[in-house]
């Protein structure tokens, strides 16, 4: 749930988990998300290759690629920063939506990015990471925030769009990195905009 402003703050273990949106046994998905991106990382290069986003493969047929690219990292280093930025964003907007929103939420974004890898950036050949279904939560997050009006929305609207703009400036990231969070936010927010107003109308016909 979007917190209400003037809320008094809770104290002690129990309302610290329910910031970080880990009460209500919502910690176990959390550690079941980190879990399995440790789990393929583990597999070793053999999987990653296997798994990448690779354009070649893809036109072969390995169409399996378009989702499972976004659950493979270059390296350890890479899985922490990208786990890190999960339980984040985990904080900040895992109430926004249910399990199955988020659901359709992340596999949006997944085949969103892939999609705009294929389409829009032919240049660009391989691709892992979660880091651009991570800019799709956010996105998200931020639509609903803004249709709920939250005390927050434009902070964290504004702190996404400074990063993407961020991210175009020449060397600020690797154009594949600008590339997938680029199609990851618009995908995210796309999506978190259509489930936004469906929730607004059933809790309008509720009122009703």
């Amino acid at each position: 749930m979007i917190p209400k402003a003037g809320s008094p703050p809770g104290t002690g273990p129990v309302s610290l988990a329910a910031a970080l949106r880990l009460d209500h046994g919502r910690w176990i998905w959390l550690l079941s998300i980190v879990g399995v991106l440790l789990a393929v990382q583990l597999a070793g290069e053999q999987a990653t290759l296997a798994l990448r986003y690779d354009r070649a493969a893809i036109a072969a047929g390995g169409w399996w690629r378009l989702l499972s690219a976004h659950l493979v990292h270059l390296d350890m280093h890479h899985l922490v920063l990208n786990s890190l930025g999960l339980i984040l964003l985990w904080a900040l907007f895992a109430g926004d939506y249910d399990p199955v929103q988020w659901c359709v939420i992340v596999c949006a974004a997944a085949l969103g990015i892939s999609c705009g890898l294929w389409w829009l950036s032919p240049g660009i050949q391989w691709y892992v990471g979660a880091s651009g279904v991570l800019h799709a939560v956010m996105a998200a997050g931020c639509a609903r925030h803004l249709a709920a009006r939250a005390p927050d929305r434009w902070l964290l609207t504004a702190a996404l769009a400074v990063k993407l703009g961020y991210e175009v400036w020449p060397g600020a990231a690797p154009g594949v990195v600008a590339a997938a969070h680029r199609y990851g936010a618009a995908t995210g927010f796309l999506v978190g905009a259509a489930l936004s107003v469906h929730i607004a109308i059933i809790r309008h016909r509720s009122d009703a």
